[in-house]
């Protein structure tokens, strides 16, 4: 048994060894320019970046194109990266990161084409539909407006002279139509913006943003890269008849974040959230039988509400609005916006609900139902009939009790 897993375990070895024999005699291997390989550093000097092809294929790059703009390296021994051949000098294969003109851009972009690698371009001049790009050294492409950036184009001149990445949509003619989009590579981006930060908010979250677009149904409201809706009812306690009184473009504003619907990539925000909610006083404010002023705000077939105070409505029934008369329509007795004396009947706290009367109405019922006071015929004298010589005067004939007529 040991000398068959001796000789079972014999051509591994062998074939093992030849292996790495045949990897160690690997014959260099030949690149075209512009040709983009995957290779591991190796070694990192203070001028230059040594790469490993694989076997004795060996390169180098120029350190600065792996530095950020603070001078920082942004890469270390054993990462791997994407680069493009350039030249080989006495064995000596020299990559780069970035491609310049002549052949090795044209088979960078075709590449990048293919590939849905982003290049980066500068934008040289607005022309007819779009812009002129520079990419690649010396290689023109054009973007038209629809594809720079997200937002409308309101100024072409501020994009010119800027250094731009862009997703090749079309090649043909050996690079000699050239169509960019920049606008795929900032939704990509802003999508993944967006993913993180949805995973990061949680509901009841308080958010700093800025107001962006006003609509009827609300304002839209940046958050830090998001779009997230405040609805007209998330304004304020009170209503908001119009947003353009409430809130302005590019103002600041701090919110809450009422709900996220992750599947719809939907955010919800309150401003109210932020503020006092008034019916937390409404016990102290308005005690049932106190008497207040108040404006129409609503009228229904049911009856109106009045608002007492921002935030803060309560309902006049119909009921308690006729006198006694039957009506069909709170509008029969009241106007929008009218201001009236209305008392607090009954106050529910929980619900938020208040019930109304009319103060004057009350008044009325109450003087009308009120017994009579006593104490007003002890302050009145008592009448006399006056002496006898008095009526006599007065022409009366007055009866005297125990006598008789005729």
């Amino acid at each position: 048994m040991e000398q068959e897993k001796e000789m079972t375990q014999e051509p591994a070895e062998e074939m093992s060894f030849a292996e790495l024999f045949e990897q160690s005699h690997q014959e260099p291997v030949w690149l075209k320019p512009g040709q983009k390989v995957e290779a591991r550093i190796v070694k990192i000097s203070p001028e230059w970046v040594f790469l490993d092809l694989g076997g004795k294929n060996e390169g180098y790059l120029d350190k600065k194109e792996l530095m950020n703009e603070d001078g920082e390296l942004t890469v270390q021994e054993g990462d791997t990266i994407r680069a493009y051949f350039l030249s080989s000098r006495q064995n000596e294969k020299l990559f780069t990161t970035k491609i310049g003109a002549g052949e090795a851009s044209r088979i960078y972009l075709e590449d990048a084409w293919r590939s849905g690698i982003p290049v980066e371009g500068v934008v040289d001049k607005e022309i007819k539909g779009g812009f002129e790009i520079r990419i690649a050294g010396t290689m023109r492409g054009f973007c038209p407006f629809s594809q720079m950036g997200l937002a409308r184009i309101d100024k072409p001149a501020d994009y010119v002279g800027q250094r731009l990445p862009f997703i090749i949509t079309e090649y043909s003619e050996k690079g000699r139509n050239i169509i960019l989009s920049n606008r795929i590579i900032v939704a990509k981006e802003q999508q993944v913006q967006r993913d993180a930060m949805m995973l990061s908010l949680r509901e009841g979250q308080i958010v700093k943003g800025k107001i962006i677009s006003l609509q009827k149904f609300g304002a839209f409201v940046d958050i830090g890269g998001m779009h997230g809706l405040l609805p007209m009812s998330e304004i304020s306690w009170g209503r908001t008849e119009d947003i353009h009184d409430a809130l302005k473009v590019g103002e600041e504003v701090e919110v809450a974040i009422l709900k996220i619907d992750r599947e719809k990539d939907r955010i919800s925000l309150s401003l109210k959230q932020m503020l006092v909610d008034p019916w937390e006083k409404a016990e102290s404010g308005f005690p049932e039988g106190s008497v207040h002023t108040g404006r129409v705000s609503r009228l229904t077939n049911f009856g109106a509400f009045v608002t007492l105070e921002a935030g803060v409505d309560g309902l006049l029934h119909i009921s308690r609005l006729g006198a006694g008369k039957r009506i069909n329509h709170a509008g029969e007795i009241l106007k929008q916006g009218q201001e009236i004396e209305v008392k607090i009947e009954k106050l529910d706290r929980a619900a938020k609900r208040l019930s109304l009367v009319l103060a004057s109405h009350e008044e009325a019922v109450d003087q009308k139902d009120k017994p009579e006071d006593f104490r007003q015929f002890l302050q009145k004298k008592p009448e006399s009939f006056g002496s006898l010589g008095d009526a006599f005067k007065n022409g009366a004939s007055p009866k005297l009790k125990g006598t008789k007529e005729g």
